[in-house]
């Protein structure tokens, strides 16, 4: 038992374990809206984005997380603004935006072959180095996208299930995508030094699809992803401290599994629910 519990004995696995759980259970939940619009990519394109924004401000000499904040709002509010238009979708447009971030980062890189831990962190995760001022950051996050949702519920799940009928009826859907796409990438930037850029993309998808196997009801859908991202966040970096591995890895891997699992049982046990409903109809 004492083996069992031997993590928590360490300050900085207690504040890292609490980080990990907050960030998985607030990817899961903007994450719900992401997969259901339809948009997984964009999780994969904005964590690019910043990759760009951090490389510039590393090799500038500004605020690392800073530098980077500012970079994937701007490459969101971007995306949205061409996305709006209907010649262009809008996973071409994360595609462009996102693309060509990352090719900017990589040019910078390429000039300067200097690296730092915050650069490998914000990469890669390093949940067990974080400071006060991430933990801040994260907190504060997701109490605003907590109260967004709650605030504009309604609107939120209008625009995500129909959004021209949302525009005929009146709701403001550029602003609605706008303050969506503000809240995602806020979302992304708090999470980047626990699971790094390159595995936020699996965080806010894999939690929001496991649930939609077990629910068809957005409401639950929204809880359960959210308690899926935090109790795979907590079981992912208590893993990570026994095997020796990245704490960002880790949570995947335990997300990828869960979600392996439930789809196996969904199919075994839908098919069958879906056979015996067909005897009882004739």
């Amino acid at each position: 038992m004492e083996t069992l519990a031997e993590p928590f004995q360490y300050i900085f696995f207690r504040e890292g374990f609490a980080m990990t759980v907050l960030a998985g259970a607030l990817c899961a939940l903007i994450g719900t809206y992401v997969v259901l619009r339809g948009m997984s990519y964009i999780g994969h394109g904005l964590s690019h984005a910043v990759f760009g924004g951090a490389a510039a401000s590393f090799l500038v000499g500004i605020n690392f997380y800073l530098g980077a904040g500012v970079w994937g709002l701007v490459s969101a509010l971007m995306i949205n603004r061409v996305s709006r238009r209907r010649t262009i979708g809008a996973d071409a447009a994360i595609g462009v935006i996102t693309t060509a971030s990352f090719a900017i980062g990589i040019a910078l890189i390429s000039r300067n072959r200097s690296f730092t831990r915050n650069f490998e962190a914000a990469l890669f995760g390093n949940v067990l180095g974080i400071d006060t001022s991430q933990v801040v950051g994260l907190v504060i996050v997701s109490i605003a996208v907590v109260g967004a949702i709650a605030l504009f519920y309604r609107r939120f799940l209008f625009l995500t299930f129909d959004g021209e009928v949302a525009e005929v009826f009146g709701l403001r859907t550029g602003r609605l995508d706008a303050l969506f796409s503000l809240l995602l990438a806020a979302s992304i930037i708090a999470s980047m030094q626990v699971l790094g850029v390159t595995l936020i993309a699996a965080a806010l998808v894999i939690p929001p699809v496991s649930a939609r196997l077990v629910t068809d009801r957005f409401g639950r859908m929204l809880v359960l992803a959210g308690i899926m991202g935090a109790l795979t966040g907590g079981i992912g970096i208590y893993l990570s401290f026994y095997l020796d591995v990245a704490s960002g890895a880790a949570i995947v891997i335990c997300q990828a599994i869960v979600f392996s699992v439930l789809y196996l049982f969904s199919a075994l046990f839908g098919d069958r629910r879906a056979q015996l409903a067909g005897v009882e109809a004739h």
